[in-house]
């Protein structure tokens, strides 16, 4: 998989700022209630956004840039064929 920036300066910073907020926030909820699961979960969630922001890629971002219907060819507008899905697309029986 190719990685190459897909976010821009702004949002990795924003991406920066929240996720550090979030993952200190959730750090000192951890170190009063160790018990609480959630707040590890909110800590991992918080350094992904971090590293997102740091790497400027996000996997979200990528998969949606990469849906079906981006890879479809566009239309032209002299042709009146229409352009059918599944022969562009593999068959998935799931």
């Amino acid at each position: 998989m190719n990685m190459k920036p897909n976010i821009g300066t702004i949002n990795a910073l924003i991406r920066i700022t929240c996720g550090l907020t979030i993952l200190a926030c959730s750090t000192a909820k951890l170190a009063k209630k160790p018990w609480r699961e959630s707040y590890i979960i909110l800590a991992i969630l918080g350094a992904m956004k971090v590293a997102e922001g740091i790497v400027r890629f996000c996997p979200i971002v990528a998969l949606f840039e990469n849906s079906p219907e981006n890879l479809l060819p566009k239309k032209q507008e002299n042709k009146e064929e229409e352009i059918n899905i599944n022969e562009i697309l593999p068959y998935n029986p799931t």
